[in-house]
């Protein structure tokens, strides 16, 4: 089992009994905002989602290590448009604003370096999310370009920015 500790961190996969604590963030419109996923609408429907997660894709719960409350999740996996390892993040907004995103985010970069091998990495925010592109500049990504992703439906496009790391 993949597991990752920080000073205030594991990180883990999820599973199906954090599904009450996800839900509180991808059932936040708030939150959900500039995610390419759509807004859950219930426990039921976040179940499923943990129960299909590819293992592959090496994605994370962010737990509290003091409480044990899964406060977010985040992946690093192959990209296969870039040649490069995207990272992606999501924490609930009763989080927001206290480092646990960026430090979660240098822990899996450092995984991902260690255990895979991993180089280099991709990534990108919602020009309208500025907070996003903090992180990835604390972790170390640099400005490449701006550009556009959209939900995974199709249903809105963001303008965004794209960041790059390489790691030697």
């Amino acid at each position: 089992m993949r597991r990752i500790e920080t000073e205030r961190l594991i990180l883990r996969p999820l599973t199906t009994e954090d599904a009450d604590d996800v839900f509180e963030w991808v059932g936040d419109p708030i939150v959900n905002r500039f995610m390419p996923y759509n807004l859950y609408a219930n426990v039921e429907q976040v179940k499923e989602w943990i129960a299909s997660i590819d293992e592959g894709h090496n994605h994370f719960g962010f737990e509290l290590a003091a409480t044990g409350k899964v406060i977010g999740s985040g992946d690093v996996g192959f990209d296969p448009e870039s040649g490069a390892y995207g990272l992606g993040y999501n924490l609930n907004r009763a989080f927001w604003g206290q480092g646990f995103t960026t430090e979660a985010s240098k822990a899996m970069i450092q995984w991902a370096y260690e255990a895979v091998g991993t180089r280099d990495f991709v990534a990108c925010h919602a020009i309208k999310n500025p907070a996003s592109g903090r992180v990835m500049q604390k972790c170390g990504f640099r400005f490449e370009r701006y550009g556009q992703y959209s939900r995974f439906d199709g249903s809105e496009i963001f303008d965004a920015a794209f960041y790059s790391l390489h790691l030697d």
